[in-house]
């Protein structure tokens, strides 16, 4: 049941060193631009779903990068979202026999209201506890959300999901549908990055490192966390939102303690320590699993080595292998050149 810390972001940086994150992030960003260059509508499909399941990993990433607290029942939110959007978007096929496109970005904008007052109803029991016992009552709850729209068959469709989601036609296009999900996956991300680095974001990293010593200077910690909670409850459920006219369908298994852990194994595998890790984990992740299950069944084999190498070389992820790399690098320049000044 133990997780490895989650790296402590570096906030100071010697003069003149840009953030990594923002290294990182300004280079895929325009690799992500150009992915539709490459042949055939496979890669686009993959990237696509790179870029869903990367946002959902973020969204965890605020509880555990950095609030320093793990949510083994964060699909709940992403499911949330997931479900709002097919049923609305049900609802307006059935109606008017086709989805508009004020309908289809309705059914979008609704997931994220839901997702939060999801996380709100139950994030006011969660933030109580820390720890074990935090990461243990998230995963009832989200079991239970799982149970409700598992059994509600006569609203959610019970384990048969809802089929058929059709959205407006220029958004069936694989290629206007990716780049739409990434304008909406980066203009969440830039959010993202504007309260990791507001004093907001400070004061959660100060929650991270000690809760109780936020306390004695004033913070409302519990109110703090529950903000928080509500914010990564919020952004899951926009991911949500994009699964279901992605994929044409939904099912409970969005919901499911099993989704959560791909925002986990995401964290772990890109850096849970930096902010763009999450969407480099995802990257791994989700880019090996659609091509190594092409040519072997052996995908849990693969994916346990990854994360057990991960684990045991690189506890703060791949990019803090990176990060480790381009500091000795550094070192060595600089050594090199006090060297050359010390020279006669």
């Amino acid at each position: 049941m133990a997780m490895p810390a989650p790296a402590k972001e570096t906030t100071a940086k010697p003069p003149g060193q840009p953030d990594l994150s923002l290294c990182v992030g300004l280079f895929l960003a325009p690799a992500f631009f150009l992915v539709p260059l490459l042949p055939g509508e496979y890669p686009v499909y993959v990237a696509t779903e790179i870029l869903i399941l990367g946002l959902f990993a973020m969204s965890f990433n605020l509880i555990y990068g950095y609030m320093g607290q793990i949510s083994f029942g964060h699909a709940a939110y992403f499911g949330l979202g997931a479900y709002a959007t097919a049923l609305l978007m049900q609802y307006l096929q059935q109606e008017t026999g086709a989805v508009g496109y004020f309908g289809f970005f309705l059914s979008m904008l609704i997931a994220v209201p839901v997702s939060a007052l999801g996380a709100l109803i139950i994030g006011f029991f969660i933030v109580r506890l820390t720890g074990i016992y935090f990461a243990m009552l998230s995963l009832a709850f989200g079991e239970l959300l799982f149970y409700i729209v598992f059994s509600w068959y006569s609203f959610t469709k019970g384990d048969d999901g809802i089929q058929g989601l059709l959205p407006p036609a220029f958004f069936r296009d694989v290629y206007n549908f990716y780049y739409f999900t990434l304008i909406v996956v980066a203009c969440a991300l830039l959010v993202m990055w504007r309260i990791s680095r507001s004093p907001f974001g400070y004061t959660l990293r100060m929650l991270r490192e000690n809760a109780q010593r936020a306390a004695f200077v004033g913070i409302n910690v519990r109110l703090t966390m529950l903000v928080n909670f509500v914010l990564a409850g919020a952004f899951a459920g926009l991911a949500g939102s994009l699964w279901g006219p992605f994929q044409r369908s939904v099912s409970p298994a969005l919901l499911g303690w099993h989704e959560s852990g791909l925002a986990i194994f995401m964290s772990l595998i890109g850096g849970a320590g930096y902010f763009i890790g999450p969407v480099v984990g995802s990257i791994v992740y989700t880019g090996l699993y659609a091509y190594v299950t092409r040519f072997t069944d052996y995908w849990p084999l693969t994916i346990g080595v990854i994360i057990l190498a991960v684990v045991l070389f690189a506890p703060g992820g791949l990019l803090s292998l990176l990060d480790n790399a381009l500091r000795r690098l550094r070192e060595k320049r600089d050594g090199d050149g006090e060297r050359r000044e010390r020279k006669p």
